[in-house]
């Protein structure tokens, strides 16, 4: 069903791009599992989804962020691909944000998430694939794929979901304090606030 789904998706979006003209573009650098360089000069940070990061520092990367890179690099590193834009086209960095696809009509957003190389990561802007993102990675923490090979080991009774924000966060947080009571969500675990769609917040680190 889901295969099904994702085909209806993308050949849809493949029919919208075909009768407006689609531009393709060379991939010359994968910096890590979600963000990579044009031919043009252009940064691409992949809409919807969060890589593992790699510390090019030199330091400790986070799990799986290496084979994140790498499964990337096998997907688009010297491949053609097209870029399509939701609501925010450009993130504070000056980076296109943007559903890339090869040109075969896969979208990388979802073959990442799929394999479990990245969770969902979404704001109330940029939703236009949010249902088949999800659904992605919902099968992918029910195969343990990837990132969800682990166990869930919560360290929290619950977690704090902002139902605007789409980020959970630990109790104490003090972000996850300041979530008006419309926009609040209570998780029992960190499976379930995954399996929802919340990404955890950047400074308590669920």
């Amino acid at each position: 069903m889901l295969k099904k789904y994702i085909f209806l998706i993308i050949a849809a979006s493949l029919f919208l791009s075909l009768s407006s003209g689609v531009t393709y573009y060379n991939v010359k650098y994968v910096y890590d599992g979600d963000t990579i360089l044009l031919n043009k000069g252009g940064r691409v940070r992949y809409l919807g989804i969060d890589t593992p990061e790699i510390d090019h520092e030199g330091g400790k990367n986070e799990f799986m962020a290496s084979a994140a890179r790498k499964f990337n690099s096998k997907l688009v590193k010297g491949a053609r691909v097209s870029l399509e834009f939701d609501k925010e086209k450009k993130d504070h960095y000056g980076r296109l944000l943007a559903y890339t696809f090869l040109e075969n009509g896969d979208m990388v957003n979802a073959l990442l998430v799929r394999n479990g190389f990245a969770h969902v990561m979404f704001n109330r802007l940029n939703l236009k694939y949010k249902e088949l993102l999800l659904k992605c990675q919902q099968r992918a923490i029910e195969e343990r794929l990837g990132i969800w090979s682990r166990p869930f080991n919560g360290e929290e009774s619950f977690y704090l979901g902002d139902k605007r924000s789409f980020r959970f966060h630990r109790p104490d947080c003090p972000f996850g304090k300041r979530i008006s009571k419309k926009n609040l969500l209570r998780f029992k675990s960190l499976h379930d606030a995954f399996w929802a769609g919340y990404s955890p917040c950047k400074r308590c680190r669920p």
